[in-house]
This record gives C-alpha cells, structure tokens and sequence, in this order.
C-alpha cells in the first residue's frame, strides 16, 4: 500500500543505533493493522524485523508481516501468538467514542480486562524479553493537564469502564515488576490520536475522524456537538509509534509515560483547520455536551 506524505516525513524519527536493535527480532504487535500499530509495524519491518500482526480484522497494510486474525480474550490463542518472541507491542484496543462506552460499558470493561491479562501474563509465562502496553489519556481523573504520578493517580479515571480496564493492565505490569523484575515491561499513556488507518465509523469514531467523514458525506451543515470551545491534545500516530518503539526500548523506569503533542487546541480550531483544506459550513449544537474543557498532557517525562 503506497505511503501518504505524512507517513514518508514521520519516518527516520528514531536513531538508527536503536533501530538496529531490532533487527532479526521475532515481534508481536497486537492492533497491529490499527491506527498506531499499523506504524509500529512499519518502522519495524523497516528496520528488519521479523513481525508478525495480530488482529480481529483481516485488514493487510504491509507486505513482510505474518498476519494473523484471532481473538485475544482467548489464553491459549494468546500463549501461541507469543512463544518464541523476543518484544511485544500490545497496542489492541476496543474501538468507541466516549458516548458508546457510556451505554454499552460491558462491551468495553469485560473484554479490555480479559485481553490485557490474557496478553501480559502470556508473555510473562513465555519470557518475552521487552513488553510495552499503550494505554490511554482515559485513565487519568479529571484534570486540565495530565502529569504523570509517582504513585496511584487520585480519583477515578475520566473514561470510566475503559480507563478502569486500562489501569488494571498498568496495576498488573507494576506487580509483573515487583514480583519478577520484569524491568522492561513499559507502559505508555498516548494522547487523542490521529492518522491512516483511523476509525471512521460515524457510530463509535473520535472527533477528527468524525467531522472528516461528514465533511466527506457532505453534511450541510456539519452539526458539532457543544460550543467548541473544549480543548484537547491531538497527536499524528506516526509520532505515538515513535513514541511507543522508544518506550519498549528504554523501557519507563516502572511508571506509565504520556505521549502527546503537549499542546492544546480548541475543537473550534480544529473545525477552521479543517475548513481552510475543504470549505464548509458547521453549526455548534449548544444543546448537546461540550465535554471536559481542557484534556492536554504534560510530556516533560517523555522527552
């Protein structure tokens, strides 16, 4: 599949001498034909990795992968897909816009749980030797700016079935640290993220790429929900791959990582950004939620 200018500029972020590191390295990416994994995929094949993708769809973005499609609440699938294997990226997620998991919070809570310790606990039996799970700006509480914490984060988390999910695989990787001294068992927290491979879905997708289908739809006009004055972190997943490889290399030091652009945008300039590439016309629906004002990360950490 021919590389989009985004993609052919994001590359080469990483230093070589790291990349290196990957080479003839059998790795699993799970989600890897998703929104971030679809990146991690490519940076590894690139650096001459053996990869091998696992994923409930059947969608292939790469030539030189070993796709496979399976469930991952399934132990025994979990145990096959990463014996023999020297990293795993654990990127695999429940797609849904904050609204779905709101009404359909089993749907989330249940097999997030399920998929996470299935996978973390396979590669802990199987002794994989680098392991990072991505988890999610949703787990932290309420907050204007997300800063990581030296202990547990104060107050439940914003997203509340999915963030309870995604800090119990963060809880199980710190007891997997404690327990065994699986030092290069990372975490990472990524911001709202953005690229190819994206989930247009006007049912269950996120904020960009729902004003980008209906702009494609040629909604008139383009309904937004609240007044747009929320701010958020958006960040191109190219860059959260990036990211993401360097956590599984560094490793996090015991403690999640956030990873994001650091800097926050008002949906209604989201809106005008848009607008200057395609014109039209939007109307803000103030009788529909605006959302938590201000979501932005602090990325001190990261960098």
């Amino acid at each position: 599949m021919p590389q989009t200018r985004a993609e052919q500029l994001s590359k080469g972020m990483i230093a070589d001498s790291i990349m290196r590191f990957f080479y003839r390295k059998n790795i699993v990416v799970t989600g890897g034909s998703g929104l971030i994994g679809r990146q991690i995929v490519s940076r590894l094949v690139e650096a001459g990795a053996s990869v091998r993708s696992v994923s409930l769809d059947e969608i292939q973005v790469e030539d030189k992968v070993e796709y496979v499609k399976g469930d991952l609440c399934d132990f025994e699938f979990c145990k096959r897909m990463v014996k023999d294997m020297d990293c795993v990226f654990h990127v695999a997620g429940i797609k849904g816009s904050i609204e779905v998991t709101k009404s359909k919070p089993a749907s989330f809570f249940v097999p997030l749980l399920m998929m996470n310790t299935n996978m973390l606990e396979a590669c802990r039996l199987s002794k994989v030797d680098r392991v990072v799970y991505t988890s999610s700006i949703g787990t932290y509480p309420s907050a204007e700016i997300f800063k990581e914490q030296e202990g547990e984060d104060e107050g439940p988390p914003m997203d509340m079935f999915p963030g309870w999910a995604k800090r119990m695989a963060e809880l199980q990787v710190r007891a997997y640290q404690i327990q065994y001294s699986l030092t290069h068992y990372a975490v990472v927290r990524p911001c709202n993220v953005y690229g190819p491979g994206d989930n247009f879905d006007p049912a269950n997708a996120m904020v960009i790429p729902t004003l980008m289908r209906r702009i494609f739809s040629k909604e008139d006009p383009v309904v937004i929900w609240g007044d747009g004055t929320a701010i958020r972190d958006f960040a191109y997943s190219g860059d959260v791959a990036d990211g993401v490889i360097l956590a599984l290399y560094h490793g996090t030091g015991g403690r999640y990582v956030n990873l994001g652009s650091g800097i926050g945008y008002t949906i209604r300039e989201l809106v005008e950004a848009l607008q200057s590439v395609v014109p039209f016309r939007a109307q803000y629906d103030h009788t529909k939620p605006t959302g938590f004002p201000r979501r932005v990360m602090d990325i001190s950490l990261a960098k």
